[in-house]
Order: C-alpha cells, then sequence, then structure tokens
C-alpha cells in the first residue's frame, strides 16, 4: 500500500516539502510503515521556474481536480491565503481526505468553517506549520497539554519583527534601516504589513488562545498593535533601565478563570527574561501551566526548509492514522471562555513625557495617575529647561485606567507630549 499526496503550492515552502518527501522517502516510509507517493502539486503557473527539482508531469494548474482525486490520500495546503485555499481544503474533506495545512490566515479568520468539515466528514486537519515554524508547539498545547490547565502564553511569534527590533538594540539603528537590512536578507517582505503591523502575529496568537483555553477565537477577537512607531529613542531608553523591546503575541487567562484575553503590541521586558535572548529572526513562546509550570519553545519561526519540517512531521501523523483506522486531535472548544477587551487588561506601563520644568509638575502629573487609580513605581526626571523629560513606570493597572489617564495628561498645560507608551511584561504583569 502506498499513500498519495496532493500538494497545494510549490513556492518557498512547498518547494521544500517536494525535496524532503524525494530525499527522504526510505526514512519516510518506515517511520509510517508505508511508502509516500507525490500525486501532484498544483500550482498557478507551469512554466515558472522553482526552488526544487519536480516531475513536471506532477504539475497541474487545476487544484480543485487534484485535491478530489479518488487516489489521493493526503491533500497538503501551503498556499496560504482565504481564496482558494479554504474552498479546496473543504472540497478535500468533503472529498474523505484529510488534510495538512500552514495557513495561520485561515484557521485565524475562519477555523470554525474548516474544523466543522473535518469533524463532519471524519477527516484529521493538522496545522503545526501555521504557528512558529519548525518550533513543535502545536501537538504539545492541544495533546501534551491538554489534561492541564495554562493560564498564560507569552511570545515572540513573528521573526521579521524580531529581527528589525533586534537589530534596532544592538545597532541602535532607526525602524526604517532594519527595516530595509530585514528586507535586503529576506527576512521582510517587499510590503511589510503584515508583520510589522502585527497582523501575522495577531493570527498566530488566535489559534495559540483557541487552543490554549479551549475556545473558539478569531483574529478579530486579538487587540493588536505593530512596531511602525517603535523609534531609536525607545529602544535606548528601554536598554538604559535594563529593558529590550519585542512584539509579543500574549494569551492570558483571567484571575477568576471565566475569561481570557488575547493581544499582539510591543512591550518592554527584563533582560533577565528567557524572551529577551531571543535574537534575530528567532521565535520563542513561553507557556505557564498549572501543573507543567513554565515551559518555553525555541527555534527557527519561519523559511522554507523549517516550516517544511512542521509539515512532514504533520504529514507523518496523519499517515499513521490513516493506515490505523484512527483519527487525530479534534478541536476543543468545550469551554467557550469569553474573550474580555482590552480595557479589562492589567499589567505595568513605561510612560514618557515632555514637560515643563517648573515647580509643581511632578506633583500634578502624579495626580492625574492618582485620578484613575494608577500607581507609579519610579520616576525619573531627564534634562532642563525646554528638554525636561518624565520618564514613569506604573504598578499594574488596567488598560482603561491607562488610556484616561493618557487623556487627563494630554490636558494638562505642562505636559507638551506623551512622547511614548509601551507596556511592561514579564514582571508579573498579566
Amino acid at each position: 500500500m502506498t499513500l498519495k499526496v496532493a500538494l497545494l503550492g510549490c513556492g518557498v515552502v512547498g518547494s521544500q516539502v517536494v525535496r524532503l518527501m524525494h530525499e527522504q522517502a526510505d526514512d519516510l516510509a518506515a517511520r509510517i510503515g508505508t511508502p509516500l507517493e507525490l500525486a501532484g502539486v498544483a500550482v498557478r503557473r507551469l512554466g515558472r521556474r522553482r526552488d526544487t527539482d519536480v516531475d513536471p508531469a506532477l504539475l497541474t494548474t487545476d487544484a480543485e481536480a487534484l485535491v478530489t482525486r479518488d487516489d489521493v490520500d493526503i491533500v497538503v495546503e501551503v498556499i496560504g491565503g482565504i481564496e482558494p485555499a479554504r474552498s479546496l481544503i473543504l472540497a478535500a474533506m468533503n472529498s474523505g481526505k484529510s488534510v495538512v495545512t500552514a495557513n495561520k490566515a485561515l484557521l485565524a479568520e475562519d477555523g470554525a468553517t474548516v474544523h466543522g468539515a473535518a469533524r463532519a466528514n471524519n477527516a484529521d486537519l493538522y496545522f503545526e506549520a501555521a504557528v512558529a515554524g519548525a518550533i513543535p508547539l502545536i501537538r504539545p498545547l492541544r495533546e501534551s497539554m491538554a489534561g492541564d490547565r495554562v493560564h498564560r502564553v507569552l511570545g515572540i511569534v513573528n521573526g521579521t519583527t524580531n529581527y528589525i527590533l533586534d537589530k534596532m538594540d544592538s545597532s541602535g539603528a532607526s525602524f526604517s534601516d532594519a527595516l530595509e537590512e530585514a528586507q535586503a536578507l529576506g527576512y521582510a517582505e517587499a510590503d511589510p504589513t503584515a508583520d510589522v503591523e502585527g497582523f501575522d502575529a495577531a493570527a498566530k496568537a488566535a489559534i495559540l488562545a483557541g487552543i490554549a483555553f479551549h475556545s473558539r477565537v478569531t483574529a478579530a477577537d486579538v487587540h493588536r498593535e505593530g512596531i511602525t512607531e517603535i523609534t531609536a529613542t525607545d529602544v535606548a531608553s528601554a536598554k538604559a533601565m535594563g529593558y529590550v523591546i519585542k512584539l509579543l503575541a500574549i494569551c492570558a487567562r483571567s484571575e477568576d478563570g471565566r475569561s481570557f484575553g488575547v493581544r499582539v503590541h510591543p512591550a518592554m521586558i527584563p533582560r533577565t527574561h528567557p524572551l529577551a535572548g531571543v535574537r534575530e529572526a528567532y521565535n520563542a513562546v513561553f507557556v505557564e501551566a498549572e501543573s507543567a509550570g513554565q515551559l518555553m519553545f525555541y527555534g527557527a519561526g519561519a523559511g522554507g526548509a523549517p516550516t517544511a519540517s512542521a509539515v512532514l512531521g504533520d504529514i507523518v501523523a496523519v499517515a499513521r492514522n490513516l493506515l490505523a483506522g484512527a483519527r487525530g486531535p479534534a478541536e476543543s472548544t468545550y469551554a467557550d471562555l469569553v474573550v474580555h477587551p482590552m480595557g479589562e487588561t492589567v499589567t505595568r506601563y513605561h510612560v514618557s513625557l515632555d514637560v515643563a520644568d517648573k515647580p509643581g509638575v511632578l506633583a500634578r502629573v502624579a495626580d492625574m495617575f492618582a485620578k484613575q487609580d494608577v500607581s507609579i513605581q519610579t520616576v525619573l526626571q531627564e534634562g532642563h529647561g525646554d528638554d525636561a523629560q518624565l520618564v514613569l513606570v506604573t504598578h499594574r493597572a488596567t488598560d482603561a485606567a491607562l488610556s484616561a489617564t493618557l487623556e487627563g495628561l494630554r490636558e494638562l498645560d505642562i505636559v507638551r507630549d506623551v512622547v511614548s507608551v509601551m507596556r511592561v511584561e514579564g514582571e508579573g504583569a498579566s
């Protein structure tokens, strides 16, 4: 018996899947218990040059015909985007095929439809490669930790933004210069919006939160902020205080356990925190669970070969299930917890103010914080005269209270500008 695989897409990831299936054919057959065979590869343009050799006879532009072929057992989708990926995955499942996908955008926007089709057709749906590339993360969360209670998932899940922020921290580069370097090295797309504005990380955060808290989450539920407003001054200020700025995906259960928040935004974390040492385009995710305690997953979060490694792992799992007549884990949404709004999120804040240098300024600023029950932990005044600046770090407070505080500060005649506001994580914030 030979299991046949249909591949949708032969770009950066798809071409590596083809290569690995060819180079590791004997090992894969031994691990599964039967050989794998590539039944066909759906592409948009037949004549396009590819990163690996593909038998031209396998190429087709009729993706729907490929995924519904009677001899196909497993469909692998690595084309990305919502359509035609969704329609092709549904067609495959409705034809009795199990699916392996790396499509974070689709799972975050319409995971309910895809999971529903898998359930209705008794088909497997594996998606390890959708979050954090080669890092084994989805399977540990939805299988290994299924008997535990996850309190928090905190991670760097976008290599492009981590590379940019790391370069700004290590070299003092501006955002634009660091972005240009990332693009030159192939870490950032010509249009980097999905990465630098946090859309990519938000999709991944939605998937992680859904698994961690056994509740359905979409990208629309995620509070999202990008890194385009981060300046070299912000990075230098954080560095002077013993912090580093990272774009974090944070999924945190409320203290009463009845709700959770999902957010993506830049934040300052202490240089002693495990995530602070994640350099360049690497990813890392920190998981806090009731019984397991603190766990950290680290590795290459993107790239053709690393992502293809995760895809191949899923193919092996699905193939083993097919041989055993079994099915892998289904979507777990039994908890159906509420996603609470960003205003209810509790954390700490770093606020930098451009103020007039005259008596009573600090007292009036402190009074504005006190009116919203935002307690100040530390205050630092830099410069004198026209260049006076107040840097304040708060104790834990709600995001809504901070927003109200900032509105009040902007109305004070002594505050020339709210220069920057940065959340502080990694020190007991939730």
